[in-house]
């Protein structure tokens, strides 16, 4: 069975931490690995993370990778000063040992949700460097956007959720990290730069399996979303994908069209 890395990175969302570890800790699948970068928050949110840890066998960045290695959850945690989310990211793959890994900063909306993706993949063959699925975004229980994500191509505006996300290590390894210089679109130029090399298949899971906390660093406020849009439009630029503006306009076109 291969390992999953599960990145979590959180600063002062005490609450939203607690919905995420709580979906991670009812997964049926056998062989994850927690990894949580902490911003050095203030609110009680490192006390959550060392109540979690406590509970399983791997709970520092020291821990040895065959921590988990017997079938249980393995957690491996940090908290210190960081340069932003991206950076938190980084990091947080920085510290992982995972054969397949994933952003996990929402919440797992079914049990299975793991497993569905894993298996995904594994079915996907060879040629596939991860999985995506469908995701909503909440506001306690209110469901403001439903983005089914579908298959499609950069070039028609369609993109992966990245809160969906489970890629092969493989993929970090050989398209590099998150890049920090982005306020809000380091995920989107990340993805933009594995998806242009057109022998990547990503497998499709068409369920909702991700329920993404409203507010994220792409989506607080119309300020942040105009620096979405232009940073979306110099990640095509800078990955050579013609007609970056045409691209960006259609992807917000898509995105307009999940609210309801």
């Amino acid at each position: 069975m291969q390992k999953v890395s599960l990145l979590v990175t959180t600063y002062n969302s005490k609450d939203n931490l607690a919905a995420t570890l709580q979906s991670i800790r009812i997964q049926d699948y056998a062989h994850i690995e927690v990894v949580i970068v902490d911003g050095q928050s203030e609110d009680g949110t490192i006390d959550l993370i060392r109540e979690f840890a406590a509970q399983y066998p791997c709970q520092n960045s020291t821990a040895p990778p065959s921590c988990g290695q017997d079938g249980s959850l393995s957690v491996r945690w940090v908290s210190e000063p960081d340069k932003g989310l991206y950076d938190a990211m980084n990091k947080a793959w920085s510290m992982c040992t995972g054969d397949i890994v994933a952003v996990c900063n929402d919440k797992l909306c079914t049990p299975d949700t793991v497993t569905k993706l894993v298996r995904a993949i594994i079915r996907g063959g060879d040629g596939c460097i991860g999985a995506h699925a469908d995701l909503i975004y909440v506001e306690g229980e209110h469901i403001v956007r439903t983005w089914h994500m579908g298959e499609g191509t950069l070039e028609s505006g369609w993109m992966p959720g990245h809160p969906t996300l489970f890629l092969k290590r493989e993929i970090y390894e050989r398209y590099g990290t998150y890049d920090t210089s982005y306020r809000c679109a380091a995920d989107y130029e990340f993805m933009v730069r594995f998806l242009k090399d057109k022998e990547n298949r990503l497998a499709y899971v068409p369920e909702v399996l991700i329920a993404m906390f409203y507010g994220g660093t792409s989506n607080a406020g119309l300020r942040n979303y105009l620096v979405s849009f232009r940073e979306g439009y110099l990640a095509l630029k800078k990955n050579g994908i013609k007609f970056p503006l045409l691209i960006t306009l259609k992807r917000t076109l898509r995105v307009l069209r999940q609210f309801r």
